[in-house]
């Protein structure tokens, strides 16, 4: 039995899509069966039940589920919840209480496997770092997503956790995203990509540069080398590691261009009757490729480095994307992918230990 935390106050929209989403993610896996899950709904207890009644008179799927529904539910009431743009620090401080906190709280107390929230990032991340500590090999939480590619999918973090980072940060990044692509994926040896503005060695910041070197060093970690932007979606690599700031405007812009192209088919295929008798017959096309870039079927980002499993949702998500962030919660949940991650990054780090050791002995050696 798996049972996921859900904050109902955060994001762009609140309960009028953290209400039908979590529903309509607890039909799925309700359905499915494997595994059980219940849901603890964080937030105002009696706006989320009306907002429940309401769709339940209106949703025939949901009235006749009704009954099931209700019996992996319950509920955590608090009125406090945090504000999209308030300071990290001041609702870490101020708002004990909301729906963030006690959700996250949920998950250190062992009362649920996961938590889900579409509130502010920053506080997320925060929050989460201070109530469920961070692995001992690992200094910052990173963001980490599925992000689509010609054969599949990759992982891509930092994608906003941590504007400024090190080059030791970009390697931590790059050892948890190869985890998650061999634990999720079976993946036994991920491609790691390290983002630049160039393929050439010359190419890239300090950062970047050191990052590589120590990336080159790794022995556990099969290093590619430098990827461009445009490279992303080759699928080339499995995991494609930067900092926060170029991850988040790197995915920002593509779930903008991906909008931007639906819209220009749309445009274009309604400007005379002969073109829209063609988009009649290529509809079946049109709609798989929607589907295939649809920032919404990737939506969910992991809080990685945590000893517990956080999901972050897209602030403007709808409830289909809420729904799916929910659903990555359950499938990490269920693989116990925060405590995987932590024990294959204790053995790599006693497998760097003993490296050095042997390095060290056999220098001295040679000095004798």
């Amino acid at each position: 039995m798996l049972t996921i935390a859900v904050d109902m106050m955060g994001g762009d929209h609140g309960i009028k899509v953290t209400v039908p989403g979590a529903l309509h993610a607890m039909l799925k896996a309700i359905d499915s069966k494997k595994p059980s899950v219940d849901f603890v709904l964080v937030g105002n207890e009696p706006v989320i039940k009306s907002a429940l009644n309401d769709l339940f008179l209106t949703d025939r799927q949901l009235r006749k589920s009704r009954r099931r529904l209700l019996n992996h539910l319950s509920f955590v009431h608090t009125d406090q919840q945090i504000g999209m743009d308030e300071k990290p620090s001041v609702a870490l401080r101020t708002k004990r209480s909301s729906s963030m906190r006690i959700a996250v709280n949920l998950v250190k107390q062992g009362r649920a496997q996961a938590v889900v929230s579409a509130g502010n990032t920053g506080a997320l991340v925060a929050v989460s770092r201070y109530v469920l500590k961070m692995f001992p090999d690992i200094d910052r939480p990173a963001i980490v997503s599925k992000i689509p590619t010609q054969s599949g999918h990759c992982y891509m973090l930092d994608l906003g956790g941590n504007v400024d980072t090190s080059a030791k940060h970009l390697l931590q990044f790059a050892a948890m995203g190869s985890i998650l692509a061999t634990e999720l994926d079976q993946v036994l040896k991920p491609r790691v990509g390290l983002l630049n503005i160039g393929e050439e060695d010359i190419k890239g910041n300090e950062q970047v540069q050191q990052a590589a070197l120590l990336l080159q060093k790794s022995p556990w970690i099969n290093y590619c080398g430098y990827i461009e932007g445009d490279a992303i979606y080759s699928g080339d690599f499995d995991v494609v590691v930067c900092d926060g700031f170029v991850g988040n405007v790197a995915l920002k812009s593509s779930e903008g261009v991906a909008r931007f192209i639906m819209q220009l088919i749309k445009q274009e295929a309604l400007r005379s009757v002969h073109r829209r008798a063609l988009a009649l017959a290529t509809k079946p096309i049109l709609k798989a490729v929607k589907r295939r870039i649809d920032p919404r079927q990737y939506n969910g980002a992991s809080l990685v480095g945590l000893k517990g499993i956080v999901v972050k949702s897209h602030g403007g998500a709808d409830k289909f994307g809420f729904a799916k962030a929910i659903g990555l919660a359950i499938t990490e949940a269920d693989k116990n992918i925060a405590s995987l991650i932590g024990e294959r990054l204790t053995m790599v780090s006693g497998d760097q230990e003993s490296d050095s050791m042997v390095s060290s002995t056999r220098s001295s050696k040679s000095y004798a």
